[in-house]
């Protein structure tokens, strides 16, 4: 696999702790006249990422309480469960979302956020079976996925 970009991006200071992850929602409407909001919302709206170093840059800011700081960022594997004959280290996937049994225990590593419909995904690792029995009763893989 290619070595892992970093990007540079400001979260507000309460979150600026190294590993901390997040899904990058996009702007909000009080990011309208920021002097800075292009350093803010550099990231994929829908994206899942993981801080891997904190800078000392500081900005106010009118949606973060004690203003943001630089990080430095990188996407994040996500969990989701698969099909085993998708769960393959290194190939790409478009996961499949055909269940809405949003009761299940399951429902959160089927459909976890930061997984977009019909986006492809390169399975990083196989975790091992899925840690219940899907009601379903399809046999199922744990996997970490990134976008492709």
């Amino acid at each position: 696999m290619a070595e892992t970009k970093t990007k540079v991006t400001l979260v507000g200071t309460v979150l600026a702790k190294q590993g901390t992850e997040f899904i990058y929602e996009g702007e909000v409407a009080d990011c309208g006249t920021c002097k800075v909001k292009k350093a803010c919302h550099n990231l994929q709206k829908g994206r899942k990422y993981r801080i891997v170093s904190v800078r000392t840059t500081h900005h106010e800011c009118a949606v973060h309480l004690n203003g943001a700081t630089a990080v430095e960022v990188t996407e994040a594997p996500i969990t989701l469960l698969i099909s085993p004959e998708m769960a393959i280290i290194n190939s790409k996937i478009k996961p499949e979302f055909s269940c809405n049994k949003h009761d299940c225990r399951s429902f959160d590593l089927c459909r976890p956020e930061g997984v977009t419909d019909g986006e492809k995904y390169i399975v990083v690792d196989v975790l091992g079976n899925a840690p219940d029995i899907c009601e379903k009763g399809r046999a199922l893989k744990l996997v970490e996925i990134k976008p492709a």
